[in-house]
């Protein structure tokens, strides 16, 4: 079977079905698992090179909706009559879904259900300590600093929030995506503030933005409030988010979440259950 993903998500989602040897192209920000920088680069997800696309002559395209303006690329494959489904996660609850669907379409069901079910355990694991956590910090997440954008009530980012024991700033949106000012943000008056910039890597965000904004020091929150995160970890709708969890709820409640941050617990299964590859 030959598969194309138009998206880093779809590409993690393979990666934790371990069928990433069934891929033969992926957009050009897909980078994990490692071992898709060696595959054909087909484009940036919101302009897929649709021509590269069917050279690859794939049996499956995994498209996708999580983003604004991925709509063309749908459009482009049904006037090309390609094979494709598309995935559009907005919630932990969707991300499981799409590794049992695209788990039964690709061959690897049974493993899938295996997947889904740690991916369940580990939900239930932090949500019974969230809910044991009397300070739950307003977090505000930045997802763009110039207009500023920020996850509403929708997105999964909600959820991850408070699994780690803390509340999403912007909860009461319903948009997925909210565009907002600084100056509402200060309303709100944040307790910690988390930058993920999409597409941007950590190593390229800096705190002083946020401490050079007017009226920083009114929120009264010092440097050790504002973290830098991985893009990656936390702003893509992939089984991924969950290891952001982890590093997020030990870096806000160290006391009470001591288990290692860096641990991949859905990998864990990768390595423990025999899989009948397709």
């Amino acid at each position: 079977m030959r598969i194309v993903s138009l998206c880093p998500s779809n590409t993690e989602l393979i990666g934790y079905l371990q069928c990433e040897h069934l891929l033969v192209g992926v957009d050009d920000y897909s980078d994990w698992p490692n071992n898709v920088q060696k595959l054909s680069r087909l484009g940036p997800d919101l302009s897929i090179n649709m021509d590269l696309v069917e050279e690859l002559k794939p049996d499956l395209i995994l498209a996708s909706l999580s983003v604004p303006g991925m709509e063309r690329n749908i459009n482009e494959l049904k006037k090309r009559n390609l094979s494709f489904i598309t995935l559009n996660p907005q919630s932990l609850n969707d991300i499981r879904k799409d590794l049992l669907t695209v788990g039964n379409l690709i061959g690897v069901g049974n493993y899938a259900e295996k997947v889904v079910k740690r991916f369940d355990e580990e939900i239930t694991y932090y949500k019974e300590i969230s809910d044991r956590i009397a300070y739950k910090p307003n977090i505000y997440w930045e997802w763009w600093p110039k207009p500023l954008f920020t996850p509403g009530g929708s997105n999964w980012l909600t959820e991850i929030s408070a699994l780690a024991g803390a509340k999403n700033l912007f909860e009461d949106h319903n948009e997925a995506s909210v565009q907002t000012t600084w100056d509402v943000v200060k309303k709100r008056k944040p307790q910690a503030i988390c930058l993920a910039w999409v597409g941007v890597a950590e190593k390229n965000v800096n705190k002083k933005v946020i401490q050079k904004r007017s009226g920083w020091k009114e929120l009264r929150l010092s440097e050790t409030d504002i973290h830098i995160l991985e893009e990656a970890l936390f702003c893509r709708p992939s089984p991924r988010l969950l290891v952001g969890l982890k590093k997020l709820a030990k870096l806000l409640h160290p006391a009470t979440f001591k288990e290692d941050a860096d641990e991949d617990v859905l990998l864990s299964v990768v390595k423990s259950v025999n899989v009948d590859k397709p």
